[in-house]
Formats: structure tokens, C-alpha cells, sequence
């Protein structure tokens, strides 16, 4: 008889509201604490609640400890599903330092489901919507969310695909373009059982959200259009809708992905309304010019996991340093780490 999935609690930091709010959100289920001092008994493929408690100027010393040993070890979360927790006792820094942790925990083979964050800012003011909706103090609201995420980590499997549907998305010139070049590599290097779509963005039409009210979207969406209409509500949401796993081409401008990039982003709330994407995953390829690929990196597992509901499978993106169009196809290894990457997603999502 199998035993029950127990969930691994592991804290970096405190606050006065987080020991009492885990005591009540996890009453009931199979848990044990482990301390960051001993990260190097954390299990491979295990189930993960790390519990982040910060005061009003950020996380403290124990959880720039806990996000340098994950960088360090790179295969120690290998098979892991995790959900994060991080109560602040201000209004700043919290989803900063969830991103942060993620992305660490990511790189060291850790999956995340859609929706995998519950933060508590210091006023609780966050959580008013849904407890307004839910008929519950912010405080209840807030341990509900937590106890739901910790269930839901339990109960988590990846889904896996007998012939999975990719759909690379980017707003790059084709004919010039790093990630372009590497993405369309990646694509190739898949085998006969998987479909592949390439949508590109880059044709200047994209507008931005306009900040329709929750039933004007909902209209729309029922519609299946949105205010705007055109290229993202006629081609991009339905290739979204009708995808397995999105490989996102972020070049890196200005330490953020491109303007049409994040118009998509936004214009995505007119799907959301009625479909989650709670069965789909999320691939990145990032290009830097010069640094900071793992800035745009944690934008777009913030974005589209997050928010979005995106799985984030473990090594989510596969980032690379290349300035001059062409120059990325010179790197040294780079046949290799994307071969690396396209085996990667095979294994992910294969059945």
C-alpha cells in the first residue's frame, strides 16, 4: 500500500503573524519542518511548502542563505513540486523575494503549479477581493489560500502529453533574431510525436489592455473577442487555448521583455476570464546583450505562473548571453545546451 505524500516545510525567516497563520493552514496535514540548516536532507521529488517571513525592509539573512545554497546545487530539487508562502510586515519586497526563491528553486529542478504564490503584505489589503468575495476577514482569507496551496501541492502531478502541442510565441525579427534562431533549433530537435505553431507579434498592431471592468472582459470573452479584437483575440488566445506548453522568445530590452510581449501579457486577462491555463506549461528561451537574462527570467515566470497559471516545469528557461544578430550561433556549447533543452522538454512533457 502506498503511503501518503507528506508536504516539507521549509522556512527561511519569521514574522509575528507566520508561525501561528502555518500552525492553523496546515491543521491536518501530513508535514514536517526541516531547517535550513539542513538543506541536504531535502528529498528529491518531494512535496515543498517553503514559508518565507520577512520584516517591513525584506527577507533577512536565512533566506539569501536558503536562494545562495539552491544556486549552488543545481540538481538538489530534481522532481520537486512546491508552492511558496511569504508574509511581509509591510506593503513592499514580498513578491520581489518570491520571485527571487522561484527562480533559485527552479534552476535547482523544482516544478511549481499555476498560482503557486499566497503572500500576506503587511496590512492584508491584498487579500480584500477575494475575502470580500469568499465572505471571510482578510486574516481567514489568507489562511484559507495558504491551506488551499498546500493541498493543492500535495494533490499536484505533472501532466504529461502522448502527442503535445507547442506554441512558440515572440515579437523578434525572424531574419536577425538570437532567440529566434535558437527557438526554431529547439522546435526541430523534437520528435515526430509533437506539433509545433510559431505566432509572432511583431507586426506593430498589438494594442495594450485598456482596463475593461471584470464583466465588460467577461462580454467579450464570451464573444470570443475581446474591446480591441484583432491579431491577439483572432489567432494568439485561440493558439493558446488549443496549446500543451508555450515557449516564450524573450530578447532582453531594457531588463524586461519586449513592449508587444508584455501587451499579450495583459490583453490575456479576456482568456482567463473563462479558461485557465492551469494544464499548461511554460518554456522560456532569454537573450541577453549583456547581463541580466535571469532579471527578464523571473518576469515571465512571475507573469505567466504567477499570475497566469502556467506550470512551471523544473529549468523552465534556458538563457544565454549574445549581442550581435547571428553571434548567438558562435557561443561555445551552444549545439549542446540546446539540444540539452530540447530533450529537456521531451521528458517534461511526453507520455
Amino acid at each position: 500500500m502506498t503511503a501518503s505524500p507528506s508536504l516539507t516545510l521549509l522556512q527561511a525567516g519569521t514574522s509575528p503573524r507566520l508561525a501561528p497563520l502555518l500552525d492553523r493552514a496546515l491543521e491536518g496535514i501530513p508535514c514536517h519542518w526541516l531547517s535550513a540548516a539542513h538543506l541536504e536532507e531535502l528529498t528529491p521529488g518531494g512535496h515543498l511548502l517553503f514559508a518565507v517571513g520577512m520584516d517591513a525592509f525584506g527577507p533577512g539573512r536565512e533566506f539569501y542563505a536558503l536562494v545562495r545554497w539552491l544556486r549552488q546545487h543545481p540538481a538538489a530539487l530534481a522532481g520537486c513540486t512546491a508552492g511558496v508562502v511569504v508574509d511581509g510586515a509591510g506593503e513592499l519586497y514580498t513578491k520581489q523575494a518570491a520571485q527571487a526563491l522561484v527562480m533559485a528553486a527552479n534552476l535547482a529542478g523544482c516544478a511549481f503549479p499555476g498560482k503557486p504564490l499566497v503572500e500576506g503584505t503587511g496590512s492584508l489589503y491584498n487579500q480584500h477581493i477575494l475575502a470580500a468575495q469568499l465572505g471571510l476577514s482578510w486574516e481567514e482569507t489568507y489562511c484559507r489560500r495558504v491551506r488551499e496551496l498546500a493541498q493543492r501541492v500535495l494533490a499536484f502531478q505533472l501532466p504529461r502529453f502522448r502527442q503535445p502541442r507547442i506554441l512558440m510565441l515572440h515579437a523578434s525579427d525572424h531574419l536577425h533574431s538570437n532567440t529566434v534562431w535558437m527557438g526554431r533549433q529547439i522546435l526541430a530537435q523534437l520528435p515526430a510525436t509533437f506539433t509545433s505553431q510559431e505566432v509572432s507579434l511583431q507586426n506593430g498592431t498589438i494594442q495594450d489592455c485598456r482596463g475593461c471592468s471584470y464583466t465588460a472582459c467577461l462580454h467579450y470573452a464570451q464573444h470570443h473577442t475581446c474591446f480591441y479584437g484583432g491579431t491577439i483575440s483572432q489567432e494568439v488566445l485561440p493558439a493558446i487555448q488549443a496549446c500543451d506548453a508555450m515557449l516564450f522568445l524573450c530578447p532582453n530590452y531594457n531588463d524586461a521583455v519586449s513592449a508587444n510581449l508584455m501587451a499579450l501579457f495583459n490583453r490575456m486577462t479576456n482568456l482567463l476570464v473563462q479558461h485557465t491555463l492551469y494544464d499548461k506549461y511554460l518554456f522560456g528561451i532569454v537573450v541577453s546583450g549583456y547581463s541580466g537574462s535571469d532579471l527578464v527570467a523571473q518576469q515571465l515566470l512571475g507573469t505567466m505562473c504567477f499570475n497566469k497559471t502556467a506550470i512551471l516545469p523544473g529549468r523552465f528557461c534556458l538563457m544565454q548571453t549574445a549581442h550581435d544578430p547571428g553571434s548567438v550561433r558562435k557561443v561555445s556549447g551552444i549545439g549542446r545546451r540546446m539540444a540539452q533543452f530540447a530533450q529537456h522538454m521531451v521528458t517534461v512533457l511526453q507520455a
